[in-house]
């Protein structure tokens, strides 16, 4: 070996020497070396799973937020529905004493003029109206009554005898015909071609039996509206008429009261004749009818009533507005399948209108 091939391995000896010596010491120390878990990257699953866990951490803290919050929510909605159940009881409890004390003067005026009629010789209650049945006895005839308050819109009709125009039939066997429990005659007639037909304007079930036609003379309509309302008088033309939205009505003379004050009675009517038997048709101001009907003997004015003294009964019975109604042998008054009147022809007339009423 060459000297220059020794010198080399000495020099690389002493170089190692230091790191073997080292190697030797940990080998005998026993020292281990640990890394930390982030000098090792982790596999995708783990990401994963560790996400996974952390989403369903806050999902359940996201859930036990929201079950904090819907029990919070659910006790508010309980006080809010007990406080709200407590006003809708008060508010009940202030309508109904609201509508007591509304109604009491109502009760007042209703009391004031039954007991300027008497006492009721009959009542029929239900749930469509309710009728009192009055006999009233003065100085020169002795006459009937007729209060009646309507709650229902077909708690009255009128109708034409037999439903057909040119017919007639007598106030009785509509009122058995229909099932009613009162009827009155109502509007004044003609008779032509052996026939007998309503006089003027007259509608059924809001039809005009033969057109319109305006008032002339001192003939007057009266019927009901829509509302139950009594509405009557002169008429000019059509158009009046149908603004007040009639359900029925028929045509006679005169008008005896108007707001409560007696009219002028044309002098015909006053002595044309001056007694008879008489049919009127009014109304309170708190929308009762009032109907009142007279016996006389017979048409020759020698007995009944004159319409002087039926405006005297109106004004005392304190009704508003008052309409003559066909009378003589024409006036009708049943009541509970009776004819309370006494007709002046002996037997009832056949007519061809009627009002009837209905429980």
């Amino acid at each position: 070996m060459t000297p220059s091939i020794r010198m080399m391995n000495r020099t690389m000896l002493l170089a190692c020497t230091p790191f073997v010596a080292m190697l030797l010491w940990l080998m005998v120390s026993n020292i281990s070396i640990v890394l930390p878990d982030s000098s090792f990257p982790k596999a995708s699953s783990e990401q994963q799973t560790d996400a996974e866990e952390a989403r369903t951490k806050s999902l359940a803290a996201g859930l036990d937020t929201a079950h904090q919050t819907a029990v919070q929510t659910s006790a508010s909605i309980k006080k809010q529905l007990k406080l709200y159940n407590q006003t809708n009881a008060d508010m009940k409890q202030i309508v109904k004493t609201a509508t007591a004390q509304a109604g009491r003067p109502l009760l007042v005026y209703d009391r004031i003029i039954t007991s300027r009629l008497g006492s009721p010789s009959g009542t029929i209650n239900s749930d469509k109206l309710r009728a009192q049945l009055y006999y009233i006895k003065a100085d020169n005839f002795q006459s009937y009554a007729l209060k009646i308050k309507l709650k229902s819109s077909d708690a009255m009709k009128m109708v034409l005898g037999k439903d057909k125009a040119g017919s007639a039939e007598t106030t009785l066997a509509a009122v058995q015909r229909y099932g009613a429990v009162a009827g009155v005659n109502a509007g004044g007639f003609a008779d032509g071609g052996g026939k007998r037909y309503p006089l003027s304007t007259t509608i059924v079930n809001g039809n005009y039996v033969d057109g319109f036609q305006p008032t002339r003379a001192d003939l007057f309509f009266v019927g009901l509206n829509v509302s139950n309302k009594l509405v009557g008088g002169k008429f000019t033309n059509q158009q009046q008429l149908d603004s007040l939205n009639v359900k029925f009505g028929a045509s006679f003379v005169p008008v005896l009261l108007k707001n409560g004050s007696p009219t002028t009675i044309p002098s015909k009517w006053q002595t044309s004749p001056t007694r008879a038997p008489r049919t009127v048709i009014a109304n309170y101001k708190d929308g009762q009818l009032l109907i009142l009907v007279a016996d006389g003997r017979n048409e020759g004015g020698s007995s009944g009533a004159t319409l002087t003294e039926m405006q005297l009964l109106l004004q005392r019975f304190g009704v508003v507005d008052g309409y003559n109604l066909d009378g003589g042998g024409s006036s009708s008054l049943i009541w509970n399948g009776r004819v309370i009147n006494k007709p002046s022809d002996g037997q009832l007339r056949k007519l061809p209108t009627h009002f009837l009423f209905f429980k």
